[in-house]
């Protein structure tokens, strides 16, 4: 990313259930795309770069191991969403041509296409390149979208180092997330069992009520993830047969499920 691909780190990176978390790397190459560079260099790490893909249903807490990950790879978080959430901020100028395209849709309400999908990653070509790897996270979802950027891939000769698939029982994706509880008034969000308010449905925070969103209840929580397993079945058998997947147990607390990252997948 940016200039000599690259991308600029914070001297202090915090922690995360004890682990050293993800130093706040510079995105702008990834967030804005055309020809926007990132500001500083990327810390290489010793045996090269890693380039990977993240996978895993809502719940399993892979955006806490994406920045765990690249705190200790030293690689960048390429999440979609973020250029989606960048895209509705961005003033007319700032946007590319996908970028428009993308926000076209989700102002219909609409599913963005996987042509437009592509194209917002075609347009960040250097940050696949960045000497410091990545965590490309929200794309693919489907094995059509993994084929097409495995085309893109194989034209830039970029090279994946694995596929991680961060799995749980679909009972404790529901107990998880059907025990979160959202702020009516500043959005902070609780969980009855693992992050408790201090008074029962009383935010911390700004004293507003808790409440359950629809979407974290059971039965959306089951009708979503049946959706997500229809797509992604597919994608995963996509990355088996081409000995690239690593299935991760996403058991327990963030610590544990780290170090099981570690010692079955990230040995070179």
């Amino acid at each position: 990313m940016g200039y000599a691909d690259g991308m600029k780190t914070e001297t202090v990176s915090p922690q995360v259930n004890g682990i050293i978390a993800s130093s706040r790397h510079d995105r702008t190459a990834w967030l804005r795309g055309g020809e926007s560079l990132c500001q500083m260099p990327p810390n290489i790490p010793q045996g090269g770069p890693w380039r990977i893909i993240l996978l895993g249903a809502p719940g399993v807490g892979k955006g806490t191991q994406a920045e765990l990950l690249c705190g200790f790879l030293g690689t960048c978080h390429l999440s979609t969403g973020d250029i989606f959430r960048t895209a509705k901020s961005a003033s007319e100028a700032g946007l590319t041509t996908s970028m428009r395209e993308a926000l076209q849709f989700m102002r219909r309400g609409g599913l963005v296409p996987d042509s437009t999908v592509l194209g917002l990653i075609a347009e960040r070509l250097r940050c696949l390149h960045c000497s410091g790897g990545f965590l490309l996270d929200g794309f693919p979802r489907t094995a059509a979208q993994a084929e097409a950027l495995e085309q893109l891939l194989e034209q830039e000769h970029v090279k994946l180092d694995m596929v991680l698939n961060y799995k749980l029982p679909l009972e404790k994706i529901v107990a998880r997330i059907s025990g979160r509880r959202t702020c009516a008034g500043c959005k902070a969000v609780f969980h009855i069992a693992t992050r408790p308010p201090q008074v029962a449905g009383i935010c911390d925070h700004c004293g507003g009520d808790l409440v359950q969103r629809e979407d974290d209840r059971p039965e959306a929580v089951t009708t979503r993830m049946e959706a997500y397993a229809s797509n992604t079945d597919p994608l995963v058998e996509f990355y088996r047969r081409r000995r690239l997947l690593v299935n991760i147990s996403a058991e327990g607390s963030p610590r544990e499920i780290f170090h099981r990252t570690r010692e079955s997948a990230l040995v070179r």
